[in-house]
């Protein structure tokens, strides 16, 4: 895979990457290593043992030993000492997982290591839903009626929806508050099924992400959904990556 680089004067300053995902999605974070000039590290829960993204890496250590599948990948202190330990230098989180979470880029940094991605700062205000929904309010954005922070309680979301003088009613949407990507997320059409599907998003938030956090928005059931990437370099350069 060395003899696949693009150069072996790569300007990219580190030289070992680490890929703290699994499947498709680290296989591709070490393809785009190898390109570079990278030595590549791949991290496995027990269960993964045998996949392909193990095999991909120029090294690869497993993770997470006694905890779940997923857990293996959420596990914050495992994961930098298995960095630290073995000479890496970056550590890219993919999607999912601890993309999103600000005391894991913490923890990379305080090792001396850098986390591919938002500052701890971006993920502190982006990272954390009702966080990032509280700065668009606060900057003009139009938002649709939720709650003003996480809701805990079956009880709180209940009163959100139905009681007070002036109730959002159904249908809802229950949003994680700390991830992304449909994992965590229920909408509710009814009072009759409200416990059941905070109670489902409930745990997958805290599966997926390692966090049970949720909100509620009222539901929009035909929107269209504008999305625009914004590329920057750390160092002031930014771009958008158009809609």
């Amino acid at each position: 895979r060395r003899a696949m680089a693009l150069s072996t004067e790569s300007k990219v300053p580190f030289k070992r990457i680490m890929a703290a995902n699994r499947g498709e999605i680290a296989t591709r974070i070490m393809r785009a290593g190898t390109e570079l000039g990278l030595e590549t590290v791949g991290i496995y829960s027990k269960e993964d043992r045998f996949t392909q993204h193990r095999y991909k890496a120029d090294y690869a250590f497993m993770v997470g030993e006694g905890k779940s599948p997923v857990g293996a990948y959420l596990d914050i202190e495992g994961i930098v000492a298995t960095a630290k330990a073995n000479g890496v230098d970056a550590v890219h989180p993919g999607y999912g997982f601890l993309s999103e979470r600000e005391d894991f880029a913490r923890a990379l940094e305080e090792a001396g290591i850098q986390f591919v991605g938002p500052t701890v700062k971006n993920l502190q205000d982006f990272g954390d839903k009702t966080s990032a929904r509280a700065l668009a309010i606060e900057v003009g954005v139009p938002v649709v009626p939720g709650t003003d922070g996480p809701v805990t309680t079956l009880e709180e979301a209940r009163s959100f929806i139905e009681g007070g003088n002036d109730p959002v009613g159904y249908p809802v949407i229950i949003k994680a508050a700390m991830g992304g990507g449909g994992k965590g997320m229920r909408v509710v059409e009814s009072a009759d099924v409200l416990e059941e599907n905070f109670n489902l998003a409930t745990s997958e938030a805290l599966a997926a992400f390692g966090d049970g956090s949720i909100f509620i928005e009222r539901y929009v059931s035909e929107p269209r959904h504008i999305e625009i990437q914004i590329l920057g370099d750390g160092t002031g350069n930014v771009v958008h990556l158009y809609d």
